[in-house]
């Protein structure tokens, strides 16, 4: 059959995707979207399945945003190749060197954080608290421990926004190369022994495994480029869902829940990594679709988080509800290779040091939300202690 056309609003999309991803997995499960000139592949169980064959839906993109703004990464290769980068990152990420290195200094960083942070009583979550943790975090990982803080928030939203810049506006084209040339500027400054970056680093662990210096630095700017923002938005926008839901927040408190449930469970309901881009290798047929070699398809996981078929209250941060088939850090292969950087730092630090130091934190105004390829929280005023 004919591949289903469906039009959408690029700034109401932005704004809020959820009520389009909705029609779209009722009435076109596999649908072209000329807006974006991809298919989007909106179901949950579709996306799980098909992620996996990569002989059909390939991440080898060499003309996709991401290659063309920030090198061919690993996120953009199959097989082997992928595999080959994967293994030579794996011991600055793994479970292991998370818990045994990676923890205590995410923990240390949290508290001078709120120590700067107490005195003042009021501030913007997003801004204030979730950007420096998040950057502080990255900069240690990567090992560009020279950057400052908003420098890696600043180049990571340049690229992120570049590597979602399917409208093609050229402004936002310029700032994605602003960003790039930036970070190359501080892997120069901390390629040497004795720069500062940790034997731990992605820069040193890369290096070690001795992959070319274009490979070091197309995989550190893919870190950064999903490992600032994606973190940033899910601590703010976690402490955002739980205060708007007090009964679930004293549920953690109590022990009936944990901080790694809330966690997940907004990963789930607001997808901070909203899709991931393929390429069509070969003739191919989905939901009886017709998808030729070359179109570009999307697997959009934040309409699979939300599909009314796999989860019974998709449309409710609900942290007691079965998200076991939620598909949050993608599926396969190419499932997130931070995702254990990402667990400990946001579920073991952020969260709870946060509710801790700040025990009667509240919300000072309504949050702004944005975002469809990557989605959070734009502001999230809160207060504590004696500020009225």
């Amino acid at each position: 059959m004919a591949r289903p056309v469906y039009e959408i609003d690029l700034q109401a999309f932005w704004e809020d995707p959820y009520p389009d991803l909705a029609r779209l997995r009722v009435e076109a499960p596999v649908a072209y979207v000329p807006q974006l000139d991809a298919v989007l592949i909106s179901r949950r169980d579709d996306i799980f399945r098909e992620e996996k064959r990569t002989d059909v839906f390939s991440s080898d993109q060499p003309e996709g945003l991401m290659t063309r703004l920030m090198g061919q990464n690993m996120m953009r290769k199959d097989g082997a190749d992928h595999m080959a980068e994967r293994k030579a990152i794996f011991p600055a990420v793994s479970p292991k060197t998370v818990k045994q290195h990676w923890l205590a200094q995410f923990r240390a960083a949290t508290t001078q954080v709120l120590q700067d942070l107490a005195p003042r009583g009021r501030c913007d979550l997003v801004r204030d608290f979730a950007m420096p943790v998040s950057a502080e975090a990255l900069k240690a990982v990567t090992g560009l421990t020279r950057m400052r803080a908003d420098e890696m928030d600043a180049v990571s939203q340049g690229m992120i926004d570049g590597c979602a810049n399917y409208a093609g506006d050229a402004a936002v084209e310029a700032r994605c190369h602003d960003s790039t040339r930036l970070i190359d500027d501080h892997i120069s400054t901390m390629w040497e022994a004795g720069s500062g970056a940790g034997a731990f680093s992605l820069l040193r662990v890369q290096q070690k495994a001795g992959l070319p210096e274009s490979l070091i630095r197309a995989n550190i700017k893919l870190a950064i480029s999903g490992g600032q923002n994606e973190p940033r938005d899910a601590i703010a926008g976690t402490v955002w869902a739980l205060l708007q839901h007090p009964e679930q927040l004293q549920d953690v408190r109590s022990g009936r829940a944990t901080w790694m449930q809330a966690f997940e469970e907004y990963a789930r309901w607001m997808s901070p990594i909203g899709m991931s881009p393929r390429r069509v290798a070969q003739p191919y047929g989905l939901n009886g679709v017709a998808l030729q070699p070359e179109d570009r398809v999307f697997l959009m996981f934040g309409s699979g988080n939300r599909d009314e078929r796999v989860f019974a209250r998709p449309d409710r941060y609900d942290l007691h509800q079965d998200i076991s088939a939620a598909i949050s850090f993608g599926a396969g292969p190419h499932f997130c290779a931070g995702a254990w950087i990402s667990r400990a730092l946001i579920a073991e630090a952020a969260l709870p040091m946060l509710f801790e130091r700040m025990p009667d934190l509240s919300l000072e105004g309504p949050a702004r939300f944005g975002g469809w390829a990557f989605r959070g929280p734009l502001e999230v005023p809160v207060k504590w202690g004696l500020v009225n």
